[in-house]
């Protein structure tokens, strides 16, 4: 029986054969008996003499950093000598300046960190946080930047994704998260979408409806009527020129209407970030027609 690490005889010296990671090497003359495509070792590396400190590679390029994840980070020595805490403290400051080279980069890092906040905070996934930072670095190179805040090119970024997407977030509840009023969102997305030609096309009114009927507090039977009517309205396109959240907040108060569910319309056109009058008026297409 052979020992731990060995694999037979050599077929030129009759020697001792070992095994060495991927390769089958003979002991005494040196022979490569065999070589596997495949490193069976641990993909895990540690640094000290035991396994307890199991480090593997870092975090994969991220399009969602202005460096893309690849510059290096120092850490907190909370265990240290004050002395040592304060060096570490400047150095960590002064690599922190050091990783914007130019005002372009310095701008670049704050709009995609703005950008992750407002993703957070929309409660959307990591592909359109990724999507929008691609938008923002897109959009920041062919100069439309300029007069224009960054906030605000950053909300436009992450509203357009969304758009794109034909996930339902309208401009007043980005606004309302982000650092930029909503004039600034619409002008910057404006010119996001006539200068890099966006493939935005209308969202379907049934998506807002799940949302809207939360926030209202309504029973799912009439999340359900307000959904048959917006399958309705698209089919006989009744929505032409009209907001898709605004025909979705007209469908729920129908459908709350015909429930004899208590809501008014001022409460469901501030749900919708709509106008009450233009509420109103798309009622009574679908009340007229349905």
């Amino acid at each position: 029986m052979h020992a731990p690490g060995t694999s037979g005889e050599c077929p030129e010296c009759s020697g001792e054969l070992l095994r060495d990671g991927r390769e089958t090497i003979c002991h005494d003359c040196g022979l490569v008996v065999s070589e596997a495509r495949i490193d069976r070792g641990p993909e895990w590396r540690s640094f000290d003499d035991d396994t307890s400190d199991r480090r593997r590679t870092g975090p994969p390029v991220s399009r969602s950093r202005h460096d893309h994840g690849l510059s290096t980070r120092i850490g907190r020595d909370r265990g240290a000598p004050p002395r040592r805490r304060r060096r570490i403290a400047r150095l960590r400051r002064q690599h922190r300046r050091s990783q914007t080279a130019s005002k372009a980069e310095r701008n670049l890092m704050y709009g995609i960190m703005e950008i992750r906040r407002l993703v957070g905070r929309l409660s959307l996934s990591r592909s359109f946080r990724d999507d929008a930072c691609v938008l923002f670095e897109t959009a920041q190179g062919e100069g439309l930047l300029h007069g224009r805040s960054i906030e605000g090119m950053a909300a436009a970024a992450v509203y357009a994704v969304c758009r794109i997407a034909g996930v339902s977030r309208t401009v007043e509840e980005v606004a309302t998260v982000a650092h930029a009023s909503e004039d600034e969102l619409t002008v910057a997305y404006a010119a996001v979408n006539r200068e890099l030609g966006l493939e935005t096309g209308p969202i379907d009114p049934r998506e807002y409806l799940p949302r809207f009927a939360s926030r209202l507090d309504l029973r799912t039977d009439v999340e359900r009527r307000a959904r048959e009517l917006a399958a309705f309205v698209s089919e006989e396109n009744l929505a032409g020129g009209r907001a898709p959240s605004g025909v979705a907040a007209a469908c729920l108060y129908t459908a709350a209407r015909e429930r004899k569910v208590d809501v008014t319309q001022r409460e469901v056109a501030d749900i919708a970030g709509v106008a009450p009058a233009t509420l109103r008026s798309t009622y009574q297409d679908v009340h007229s027609k349905a």
